[in-house]
């Protein structure tokens, strides 16, 4: 790997299953096939950045070794989610012999979730055709949307959200390397940015070491455009103290003055309602208002128009519960 490499995410990712960090129950049963050299279809599930990829890509090396770049491809279905890919790209590589002393070659098929029901039933029929040839890793975020005739081929790997420990771990790893100071309070704003997302906990790292060797939590909220938690809790007491203009003030400043996204404002204020201690009618209430607020601002509602409505619909909560 070039260490001229500018890209965090590419050039600290896992060459081996071992280096992965925070899945350890799914590696191990990984690290099986690897001792057999053999492996069944598999079926990858959970949220982005979590490992899916890398744990893909790093079976691959450890079963073929040197030569698993010749008996690996890895294919994003959102980019062709038609029947014709199966057809085409996907039968054409799955027929082909393997190279070397392989027995059989894998082909990674990233984001399977976005196949079409029609992709999906050509896809189940090339698994069972060309299974002596060709093992299938699909990776999907949501294994729902995967017809059961492929989960029933499939052994299932469900990859849950990195927990805080692992995200720091590696994130006290990198910055080793790279030679950085990133006092505590970082580290704590580097976790509740990620959400247990590797990737962008190591974005959130590489973009503070832009600024400075020595990274402080005002870095990483500045240059991720994530309010700090503090600021999400001053507003949620704000409005439902009844004080829709100090509220209202604050809000626009975030938006306007930060240039922090709406969508992110209101999975920031999910997040702190949660853990906040209150009167349970309301707080599921004002859950439903932001449910709401997403949901509008999906459709292509106008942002300030909701998020304004939305502190608004908080404020006459709390006034009726009075």
């Amino acid at each position: 790997m070039e260490e001229n490499h500018t890209i965090w995410i590419e050039k600290y990712r896992p060459v081996r299953l071992s280096d992965i960090v925070g899945q350890e129950a799914i590696v191990e049963r990984l690290a099986s096939y690897v001792k057999t050299k053999n492996l069944p279809h598999l079926l990858f599930t959970g949220t982005a950045g979590v490992g899916k990829t890398t744990a893909a890509v790093t079976l691959a090396r450890e079963i073929f070794g040197d030569s698993w770049q010749m008996n690996f491809r890895e294919m994003n279905a959102s980019d062709e989610r038609g029947i014709d890919v199966v057809r085409n790209q996907i039968k054409q590589f799955a027929r082909t012999t393997p190279l070397g002393e392989a027995t059989f070659k894998i082909l990674f098929l990233d984001e399977a979730d976005a196949l079409t029901t029609d992709a999906q039933s050509a896809l189940r029929r090339t698994m069972e055709t060309y299974a002596q040839t060709c093992r299938f890793i699909l990776s999907c975020n949501y294994s729902s949307k995967i017809i059961d005739p492929i989960q029933s081929r499939c052994a299932i790997y469900r990859f849950k959200p990195l927990a805080p420990d692992a995200v720091k771990e590696e994130i006290s790893r990198i910055a080793g390397r790279e030679n950085l100071t990133v006092s505590k309070e970082a580290m704590d704003a580097i976790v509740y940015i990620a959400e247990g997302d590797m990737r962008k906990a190591i974005n959130a790292l590489q973009g503070a070491a832009i600024l400075s060797s020595s990274i402080e939590a005002p870095m990483v909220y500045a240059i991720t455009s994530t309010a700090r938690p503090e600021e999400i809790n001053e507003l949620l007491s704000l409005a439902l103290a009844g004080d829709f203009d100090g509220a209202e003030t604050l809000l626009s400043r975030l938006m306007h003055e930060r240039g922090i996204a709406p969508n992110e404002l209101i999975n920031q204020c999910y997040r702190a309602l949660i853990k906040r201690d209150m009167d349970r009618g309301l707080k599921v209430q004002l859950i439903d208002h932001l449910g709401e607020a997403d949901f509008r601002l999906s459709e292509g509602a106008d942002a300030d128009i909701q998020m304004e409505a939305l502190l608004a619909r908080f404020v006459l909560s709390v006034g009726k519960r009075g």
